[in-house]
């Protein structure tokens, strides 16, 4: 399996990915991930085995600490030099759950995060996966402003 950033030719098994992960309301749809890809694809990450894509985590750099929703359609919010990688989306293959994927992918991702000299990164995740992510030491700060998909979202930091 390797890690790489996505290129535009990526959109199509990207938005494949997202409807498998995630109901309608909660999914980034063709077009938001069309901007994202377009805007900064280096903070789009996937991993990739042979030809399949296997899970992705994307989102973009802001000096906003807090994870809104108008940033998920709106790639244009992104600043290269902000401080918080924001991460809008961890999506993994469902027959490819539970094998250390997603954990692989957001190790690399953090690593590169402290690498560029973020202060951090923000997601936000359903209660069932507070504790999941608290193994890669993020800390809830509760429940989110977030309404996106009509859902209890928690945010979730981890600092540098």
């Amino acid at each position: 399996m390797e890690i790489r950033t996505a290129r535009p030719d990526d959109l199509e098994a990207a938005a494949a990915l997202e409807a498998a992960c995630f109901p309608p309301a909660e999914a980034a749809g063709r077009e938001s991930l069309a901007g994202r890809l377009a805007v900064y694809p280096n903070h789009f990450w996937l991993l990739t085995d042979g030809s399949t894509l296997i899970s992705m985590v994307n989102g973009m750099v802001t000096d906003q600490p807090d994870l809104q929703d108008e940033m998920y359609d709106r790639p244009d919010l992104h600043c290269e030099t902000g401080a918080w990688q924001m991460i809008f989306g961890v999506d993994t293959l469902p027959a490819f759950r539970r094998q250390g994927c997603a954990a692989r992918l957001l190790n690399h991702v953090i690593a590169q995060a402290r690498a560029q000299g973020r202060k951090g990164l923000v997601l936000t995740c359903k209660d069932r996966l507070v504790h999941y992510y608290a193994k890669f030491g993020f800390v809830s700060e509760g429940i989110s402003s977030s309404t996106h998909g009509d859902v209890t979202w928690y945010q979730m930091r981890l600092r540098f």
